[in-house]
C-alpha cells in the first residue's frame, strides 16, 4: 500500500513538473522582444494604445514597457486626443524593437505616418458667415470653395447673397452632403453649387477657386496650408473662422465679430497678391 501511494505521488509530481515546463515553454513562445519606451505626448489626457489595446496612464511624458508578438519585431502605437471639443486626432507610430529606452514623440505629425483627424460639425453663425464673405469681397466673378462644408451654409450664402458665380462644398459626412443639396434646392441655387463627399486634403480641382472658406481647426489648416499655397492663383483669398495657419503664415487681417449667438468670433484672411 505504501509503495502504491509513493508511486502515485511521484506520478502526480512528474505530471505537475511537465505541465509547468509546457506552460513556461508556451509563455516563451507567445511573447517576443521587450521594448522600453519614453512617450512624449501633446496633451496630458491623450489615450495611448499598443497594438490596439489601450494603456492606462496620464501626463505629457510617460514610460512604458511592451512586448512584441512572437512573430513580430515591432509594435504599433497610437495616441488619441482632442485639441478642442469637436476635433479628435489619432496619431500612429510604428516602433521597431531595439535595446535601450526608445523615445517616441507624438507632439509633431510625421511625413510618413499620417494622422487621422475627425472634425465634428459645428455650424458657423449666419452673421459670421456673411462677415467672412464680406471680408473676402465675394462677387459675381468668384468661385467659392468651402472645405469641411457641414450644412453648406457658407457656399449657399456666397452664391445667394453675394452673387458668387459658383460654389463647391466638400465634406466627409455623406448625411451632411445630402442635407447640403436639399438646402441648396430650398434656397434656389442648386444649379450654381456642387456638394460632394470627399477628403478636403485630396481635393484636386481647387485651382479654379478664387475664395476658400474654412472652419476646420488648426491641425487641418496646417495640413491645408501647403496645398493652398501651391494650388491657388494670385488674387485668391482664404478666410478662416477662428483658426490660423501656423506662425510662418500669418493672416493679412483679422477681425472680431460679435455673433448673434452671443459670443465673439475671430475671422482671418490671407490674400494671394496679384502679380
Amino acid at each position: 500500500m505504501h509503495l502504491k501511494k509513493l508511486l502515485l505521488g511521484m506520478a502526480m509530481l512528474l505530471c505537475f513538473l511537465l505541465a509547468g515546463s509546457v506552460e513556461l515553454l508556451h509563455g516563451q513562445q507567445a511573447g517576443g522582444k521587450t521594448i522600453k519606451l519614453k512617450l512624449l505626448l501633446p496633451q496630458h489626457d491623450a489615450v495611448v494604445s499598443v497594438d490596439g489595446k489601450e494603456e492606462a496612464g496620464q501626463g505629457e511624458e510617460r514610460t512604458l514597457t511592451v512586448t512584441t508578438a512572437k512573430d513580430k519585431n515591432h509594435v504599433q502605437l497610437s495616441a488619441v486626443w482632442q485639441p478642442n471639443n469637436y476635433t479628435k486626432i489619432t496619431r500612429p507610430r510604428k516602433v521597431e524593437a531595439k535595446d535601450g529606452i526608445l523615445t517616441v514623440d507624438f507632439r509633431s505629425p510625421s511625413n510618413t505616418e499620417k494622422d487621422d483627424i475627425v472634425v465634428i460639425f459645428v455650424p458657423t453663425p449666419d452673421d459670421v458667415v456673411e462677415a467672412m464673405c464680406k471680408m473676402a469681397k465675394v462677387g459675381k466673378d468668384d468661385v467659392v470653395y468651402d472645405l469641411g462644408c457641414g450644412d453648406g451654409r457658407m457656399v449657399i450664402t456666397a452664391v445667394k447673397k453675394f452673387g458668387a458665380k459658383r460654389g463647391v462644398g466638400v465634406d466627409l459626412d455623406p448625411e451632411l452632403v445630402v442635407k447640403c443639396k436639399e438646402s441648396a434646392k430650398e434656397a434656389g441655387v442648386a444649379d450654381k453649387v456642387q456638394f460632394r463627399v470627399g477628403d478636403v486634403l485630396k481635393v484636386e480641382d481647387m485651382s479654379d477657386a478664387s475664395v476658400v472658406l474654412l472652419y476646420m481647426g488648426d491641425d487641418i489648416n496646417m495640413r491645408l496650408k501647403p496645398i493652398l499655397q501651391k494650388t491657388l492663383k494670385p488674387g485668391s483669398r482664404v478666410v478662416s473662422h477662428r483658426f490660423l495657419m501656423g506662425d510662418d503664415w500669418r493672416p493679412d487681417r483679422t477681425e472680431t465679430i460679435h455673433s448673434s449667438q452671443g459670443y465673439d468670433c475671430l475671422i482671418h484672411i490671407w490674400e494671394f497678391k496679384k502679380k
